[in-house]
């Protein structure tokens, strides 16, 4: 079972970036055995299967990888061989050469492989002129290039959807979280509910960060991607809703925390209680309607308008609540600047 998750993903790739990735390397097999003498244009395929990537972006930075790589192992092992001539031990050698060069210039993992592997290749395939290194960088080049434009002209990826879903669930949860937590404060919990309502308020910090990774990924799509201005504005919008939800995130956890901490059952003697819970089920309505935009087919809801108040004016607390009240009140404060929704006047500011 251990071993199965080792060699297994937790999702299959798409079968249109399997499509695209078998398309490539049969056209760079095609057109390097044109292009050159070569019965077995292997580097060209392998070019072409590595430079096929999720993104535009991430496309081109593999073929630059896979070109560099190859020039630099082609090179070594061409040198390598004309000084010592076709021994068994120089394939050694230039692999040695080829991890410490590697080393010494700072090469990414993936190009200090790719330069290893290619000396390993040429030499092990008989190279022993410069005119078979010339091909065998010709032919990689092409397998490069034509893994680039296979990703750009086939549906180029966007990935967009899994930020619309993070980012959804995100807002979901912090809502049901601040919903959480204002039956909480209307009625008295027990200890193992006050524990839950805290798991459950921390769980929304990886979700948060969930977001913001899809975000990063969704921003790497469109770069270089011909069909990033169908999509710029919904990215945009989206980074926006989760920028917004990111300190929230910290309020409500920090105010689940403090309740938790500083639990007594004569709290709920406290009037201003009442008015925190109210004013945090409208803060998980307000959440929604921020979120709102962002659905495709969006639920109807019992209001289009911000439901969050003015900021409360209370009495002081009994001096053993003052602690929590206070730090209530604060971050829910703090919440309301971040919900509120600027008005057109304060747009035209």
């Amino acid at each position: 079972m251990k071993l199965t998750r080792r060699i297994q993903a937790a999702k299959r790739t798409p079968l249109l970036q399997v499509v695209k990735t078998s398309v490539a390397a049969v056209l760079a097999w095609v057109v390097a055995g044109l292009v050159l003498p070569v019965d077995l244009p292997i580097f060209a395929a392998i070019a072409s299967l590595l430079v096929v990537q999720p993104s535009v972006n991430q496309s081109f930075g593999k073929a630059v990888e896979r070109s560099v790589g190859v020039i630099s192992g082609v090179v070594i092992a061409t040198l390598l061989s004309l000084a010592f001539g076709p021994y068994t031990w120089v394939v050694m050698l230039a692999i040695i050469v080829a991890v410490l060069l590697s080393w010494a210039l700072r090469m990414t993992t993936g190009t200090s492989n790719q330069v290893a592997i290619s000396a390993m290749l040429v030499l092990a395939l008989g190279a022993s002129s410069p005119e078979y290194a010339v091909d065998r960088i010709v032919e990689t080049l092409i397998g490069a290039a034509i893994g680039f434009i296979v990703n750009i002209l086939i549906v180029p990826p966007v990935l967009i959807a899994p930020v619309r879903e993070n980012v959804i669930l995100l807002g979901n949860e912090l809502a049901a979280t601040l919903e959480r937590l204002a039956l909480a404060l209307s009625e008295p919990q027990s200890s193992g509910d006050r524990e839950r309502i805290m798991i459950e308020a921390r769980l929304l910090r990886p979700m948060k960060d969930a977001a913001v990774t899809a975000i990063e990924e969704g921003e790497d799509s469109l770069s270089l991607n011909p069909r990033r201005s169908a999509h710029r504005d919904d990215l945009r919008e989206l980074h926006e809703v989760t920028d917004r939800f990111g300190p929230v995130v910290t309020r409500v956890i920090g105010m689940t925390r403090a309740f938790r901490d500083h639990y007594d059952e004569t709290l709920y003697d406290e009037p201003t209680l009442t008015a925190i819970a109210d004013q945090l089920t409208r803060a998980a309505h307000d959440l929604r309607l921020i979120m709102r935009p962002s659905i495709p087919d969006p639920e109807p809801m019992t209001s289009e308008f911000p439901a969050l108040t003015a900021p409360l004016q209370v009495k002081p607390p009994q001096s053993t609540h003052w602690v929590l009240i206070g730090s209530l009140m604060e971050d829910l404060r703090r919440i309301r600047e971040e919900l509120l929704i600027p008005s057109e006047d304060d747009l035209d500011e």
